[in-house]
């Protein structure tokens, strides 16, 4: 009897490994979340010097997004995703010694979130390209679906909840050295990953590769030519660009008045708290959490595409009418169809880059779909607050929800998805994409727009 489809990664070893390190891995930047807020304040900081501390980490991870792309795609993914855990452990663990010995100080906090930031922008490439080398292609969509439901459980859920527990019972210095500890787990699991992982599908290595499952060391161009073939690929594939487009566009409308101003509503329009605010965030992550789960339960949708610039663009449509909504149930309803519609794309978006994309860009590609979805988000965010000072809330929710929708008909169209998703089929029963090909083929029916 088959394990269910969502199931099935877990037959493979490499995966089962790589999916308990990142879980636990996960849990800790949850733990960091809250640990490092309660660290700030016990050193007699405030919302500046908060401030500070997040901005640090967002800086360190838009810094090195491109970067942490290229070297994806230049070293063996297996050997950069250790190093990345233990830098992880090497920032957080020098944090904890230095709050257990009495001698942190705020700058200490503040490199040390750099440096987590630094090390999320290598991971998630690095992440994203050794999945095609350890699963076969019918099992990715499941793999995205696991990660999708694993994130909001543990890093928005799990690992903050603890990380509170672990405050008011002991101690913020305790709470740091519990993620400290999750990253101890997470990088002593991550040597288990063979040096040479089987093929994927199960077939025996043919021995032609280097360590790591890597192609012997030849040549390589500089890091600029290789970025820049990154950036040509992906504007010259049209359902590749006109995704990112939308997603930046999106990101713009969307994320700032979620972030800065849905506060502001549950205070006014509900007469809420903090804890109210909470469950509401608590709501979108379940359900997205669900929703990536039943996605990694069935097969890629043939439509594909459409199925994803669909369920982003219908998803968002709710948001319009937060401004007219004066209960907890009807804002609760607007995040779950959010966050379940939002998780359902993302699981299918992240299977299209590692069916379609080729194995040698897939690295740099990734990095700049983190790159062109994050660059607007402080953007959003800064200008959300003095905007809600002249135009009403309702507005700008209106606004948020009706151009997003309107984006994604207008990706579609542009990019000609519904041609480009039949050409390509991706359904496991069809021969999977030559990603093999070498750069400037006409990998997967890609050709200059």
């Amino acid at each position: 009897m088959k394990p269910p489809r969502a199931l099935r990664p877990f037959a493979h070893r490499e995966y089962r490994v790589l999916i308990a390190a990142l879980a636990v891995s996960i849990f800790g930047s949850g733990m960091w979340a809250v640990a490092m807020v309660y660290q700030v304040l016990a050193l007699g900081g405030g919302p500046l010097e908060l401030s500070v501390v997040a901005t640090a980490m967002g800086g360190g991870l838009i810094a090195f997004l491109l970067a942490g792309g290229v070297a994806a795609d230049r070293f063996p993914q297996r050997q950069l995703i250790i190093a990345v855990e233990a830098v992880n452990l090497a920032a957080v663990g020098s944090v904890a010694v230095l709050a257990a010995l009495g001698w942190l100080q705020l700058w200490h906090l503040a490199v040390g979130a750099f440096l987590l930031g630094m090390g999320a922008a290598f991971f998630f490439p690095a992440y994203s390209a050794i999945l095609p080398r350890i699963l076969p292609p019918e099992d990715l969509l499941a793999a995205n679906g696991m990660e999708g439901s694993l994130r909001p459980l543990l890093q928005q859920a799990a690992g903050p909840a603890a990380a509170g527990i672990v405050v008011a019972a002991l101690s913020p210095p305790h709470a740091v050295a519990g993620v400290a500890a999750s990253h101890l787990v997470a990088f002593v699991a991550l040597n288990f990953l063979r040096r040479t992982p089987p093929a994927a599908g199960g077939e025996p290595s043919t021995g032609a590769e280097g360590t790591d499952g890597e192609q012997p060391a030849v040549a390589r161009p500089s890091v600029l030519h290789e970025l820049r073939e990154g950036v040509s690929y992906t504007v010259r594939t049209p359902w590749l660009m006109w995704t990112l487009l939308w997603a930046c566009i999106s990101v713009l409308f969307i994320m700032g008045p979620i972030e800065v101003l849905l506060p502001f509503v549950v205070r006014d329009q509900l007469g809420g708290d903090s804890a109210m605010f909470g469950f509401l965030l608590a709501t979108m992550g379940v359900a997205g959490a669900v929703a990536s789960l039943a996605t990694a339960s069935f097969r890629l949708p043939r439509r594909y595409l459409s199925v994803m610039l669909a369920a982003w663009g219908i998803g968002a449509i709710p948001l319009a009418f937060v401004g007219a909504m004066d209960q907890f149930w009807q804002l609760a309803t607007v995040l779950a169809v959010f966050g379940a519609t939002g998780s359902v794309g993302m699981v299918i978006w992240g299977t299209l880059l590692q069916r379609r994309v080729p194995p040698h860009l897939l690295g740099r590609v990734s990095s700049l779909d983190f790159f062109v979805s994050l660059a607007l988000m402080p953007v959003s965010m800064a200008l959300a607050g003095p905007i809600a000072e002249v135009v009403p809330l309702w507005v700008i929710f209106a606004v948020a929800g009706g151009v997003c929708p309107v984006m994604a008909v207008v990706a579609v169209i542009a990019a000609r998805m519904p041609s480009d998703e039949l050409a390509h089929p991706l359904d496991s029963r069809e021969a999977a994409p030559d990603a093999d090909a070498p750069a400037g083929a006409d990998v997967a029916g890609e050709r200059p727009a």
